[in-house]
């Protein structure tokens, strides 16, 4: 393993390998994981060489023990698809859509997970927490049982019912929490503290960040070699666009790229803090102010997009950071363009999206209707999660459907498309 300690996000004070907290001791900022780049640099002269398909291919850049004993379930490893005729909707040419859904419990959180759950073995812990909107609770509640670990999920009480399922269908305790996610993460912190559980929660745990980042390695594998113009990234509480953002540092910090990828923001209007602190950041005309007084204000959040609606995003400075040093943009879109977007992304790719992972897309419209994206740019969007886990809020976008007597005339009498043809 060639983690060799952690730095402040903003006040950069480090700490050694063996620091056993989860936040700065000097100014309680989230912390990031760092690496000797010097030996890595000489482990990967020839790139990620391990015949592997999940995230653990990345082993030199993954700070965690074992690597070699096969993970149960695959995380990790996920299709990146173009998409043409989305792109065409748009004039785009090079519009490429990284498909996490495909991850065990359908999300982009399995990454953080696996990478998690990994250290709290490497470290003996039985009992792993989380605070979530759901969908890191499904995730690991998914991947602990496939560990046979014990995991404790804390969710607001008006979580989507299909995320609630989940986590409670892999045996995980479920505390749903009467108030937002600011309440929960708050007790799961409270409780992690009290009964000695291992914290997974996103923007306190460095871990996950460490999981989320591999997203960027292999969407770089997948372009052969090659760096896009801007990877946009729905963000709620930060924690994806921040490891996004340090996956394509890692990149290049051990030679295998020369330059970053632009890192978008997406955001719903009704939960913007990130993107409204990036603004505020700009408007005083700083791209790299001092990250130990920079303070992102908490927001209401009533977004349908319930996976990245938080009032006070635990790695929003991270993410900030990212957006502002990558030279990224900041996109805050009205739900009825994220709602619009799902069956949209749909019909012309097959990619079923939850509204959070439909808000890039929604997104990329909003950017190219502001003349910020060239027709040539290479844009992926990161699908972070599926449309089942959400089909209360999808139903309302996608019509009801063609109830009929069981005759052909009935279906003659519709008025649908042509009903004969060659195909």
């Amino acid at each position: 393993m060639r983690m060799n300690g952690y730095r402040c996000i903003a006040c950069a004070e480090t700490q050694a390998m063996d620091f056993a907290g989860f936040v700065c001791p000097r100014c309680g900022g989230n912390l990031e994981i760092t690496y000797d780049y010097a030996a890595i640099a000489k482990d990967l002269a020839g790139g990620f060489g391990d015949a592997r398909t999940d995230l653990f291919r990345y082993a030199p850049l993954l700070p965690v023990k074992e690597t070699n004993a096969p993970f149960p379930l695959r995380v990790g490893g996920t299709p990146m698809y173009a998409a043409p005729r989305l792109g065409e909707l748009l004039g785009l040419r090079n519009l490429y859509l990284k498909d996490d859904t495909v991850n065990p419990s359908a999300s982009t959180k399995d990454r953080a997970g696996a990478v998690v759950l990994r250290r709290a073995i490497d470290i003996g812990a039985e009992v792993v927490s989380v605070a979530s909107t759901g969908n890191a609770g499904s995730s690991l509640a998914c991947l602990a049982a496939a560990l046979g670990l014990r995991a404790v999920v804390f969710v607001p009480e008006n979580a989507p019912v299909a995320k609630l399922t989940q986590s409670l269908s892999f045996g995980a305790t479920v505390f749903a929490v009467r108030g937002n996610y600011d309440d929960v993460f708050d007790l799961c912190l409270a409780a992690s503290n009290e009964f000695g559980w291992f914290n997974r929660s996103t923007g306190y745990n460095s871990f996950t960040r460490e999981g989320k980042k591999t997203c960027a390695y292999e969407i770089w594998e997948t372009l052969g070699g090659r760096v896009p113009d801007r990877i946009v990234v729905p963000a709620g509480d930060g924690n994806l666009l921040s490891g996004i953002w340090k996956g394509w540092r890692d990149l290049r910090a051990v030679g295998l790229v020369d330059r970053v990828p632009k890192i978008d923001c997406a955001q719903s209007d009704a939960s913007a803090a990130i993107c409204l602190a990036v603004r505020r950041i700009r408007d005083n005309s700083e791209s790299d102010p001092d990250w130990s007084t920079v303070v992102l204000d908490e927001v209401r959040a009533s977004t349908v997009a319930d996976s990245i609606s938080v009032d006070r995003p635990r790695d929003g400075l991270a993410a900030a950071k990212g957006i502002l040093q990558s030279g990224g943009e900041t996109v805050m879109v009205p739900d009825e363009e994220i709602l619009a977007a799902i069956p949209e992304m749909a019909r012309t790719t097959g990619i079923f999206a939850e509204p959070a992972a439909a808000a890039p897309w929604a997104a990329v419209k909003q950017l190219v209707r502001d003349d910020k994206i060239e027709v040539d740019e290479l844009v992926v969007c990161i699908v972070s999660g599926s449309g089942l886990k959400d089909i209360a809020s999808i139903r309302k976008t996608v019509g009801k459907p063609l109830i009929i007597d069981p005759s052909i005339d009935a279906i003659r009498n519709a008025g649908i498309f042509p009903l004969s043809g060659s195909g």
